[in-house]
């Protein structure tokens, strides 16, 4: 059985700016948490992306929709993973926001 983990973080950078950031992100992330998860498969369509990934063992699928103020992100997870996640969700939120925080230059 399922549950979706749903973490809404608000930004102030416009869509494009952010879309950017999570697109770096997702490199970045890849690199950084490879031992932990595996991204197989991420699909943008317009300010959506779709993603399928594994973490321990378990499938997952989501997505993150991209708007003005915030992005907004929704993954089905396993049950397994649901009860990681919930731990997690504070990391989760706190890497969006590191993420999409305005940066001075």
């Amino acid at each position: 059985m399922s549950r979706p983990l749903i973490v809404s973080i608000p930004h102030h950078l416009g869509r494009e700016e952010a879309a950017r950031r999570i697109k770096s992100g997702l490199t970045a992330a890849r690199a950084n948490y490879s031992a932990l998860l595996t991204i197989h498969e991420e699909t943008w369509s317009g300010d959506r992306l779709a993603f399928n990934l594994s973490a321990l063992g378990q499938s997952a699928v989501g997505f993150i929709d991209v708007a003005e103020d915030h992005v907004r992100l929704e993954v089905a997870l396993p049950w397994l993973l649901a009860v990681v996640a919930e731990k997690l969700t504070p990391a989760i939120r706190k890497e969006g926001t590191l993420m999409l925080e305005k940066r001075k230059n």
